[in-house]
């Protein structure tokens, strides 16, 4: 029982939001009859239930904590999960699992995202791995100076507690040769010149 209430839940929560609130006994309008007792046959049940990576939903929700409890120690907003993001980091990973390189999706100078990326050697690498990665880096960043230390990286780290992005989806994919390839993409991005992560 307490695995169907579970299961429900996760359902419900990654349901798109247009979905909840959609009014089905109006269209433009015209009013439209609805069967409430119609009930779903056994076929579509399947189709839809085999369209779901309950994978997935673990990985996202992985993904979304991680990223939210670093968040809630700048005492920042939390994320929200956005499904075209996650649709946009699983293309990337997808584009990467052939080579498994650390590459962005996008030129530098060319971004409308933000996004993080990662590689682990082997197949065992988890989100939290990554996302621990990743804010490991705070220890480069000064606030005074809002900037990295001298030869280190901290752009990682900044864009996960930036201020004004509200917005994540992220992907992981087992490369070709065996290794761990995730990204994880911020709308509205961060990492702006003069500007300060928090």
């Amino acid at each position: 029982m307490k695995m169907q209430l579970l299961a429900l839940f996760l359902l419900l929560a990654f349901l798109p939001p247009q979905v909840l609130s959609h009014n089905f006994s109006q269209t433009s309008g015209v009013q439209v009859q609805t069967n409430k007792q119609k009930q779903l046959d056994n076929e579509t049940i399947y189709r839809v239930s085999k369209q779901l990576c309950w994978g997935c939903v673990s990985e996202s929700l992985e993904f979304l904590f991680a990223h939210n409890l670093i968040r809630a120690a700048k005492f920042e907003l939390p994320l929200a999960w956005n499904f075209q993001l996650e649709k946009y980091a699983r293309w990337w990973a997808g584009q990467r699992k052939g080579d498994c390189k650390l590459q962005h999706s996008f030129p530098e100078d060319d971004f409308k995202l933000g996004e993080n990326i990662y590689w682990g050697s082997g197949s065992a690498w988890r989100p939290l791995d990554a996302v621990t990665a990743w804010a490991s880096e705070v220890k480069y960043y000064k606030y005074a100076t809002n900037s990295c230390e001298a030869d280190q990286m901290c752009g990682h780290y900044t864009q996960i507690v930036w201020r004004n992005t509200q917005r994540l989806g992220c992907a992981r994919v087992v490369c070709d040769d065996g290794d761990v390839f995730m990204t994880c993409n911020y709308d509205p991005p961060g990492n702006y010149i003069g500007e300060r992560p928090y």
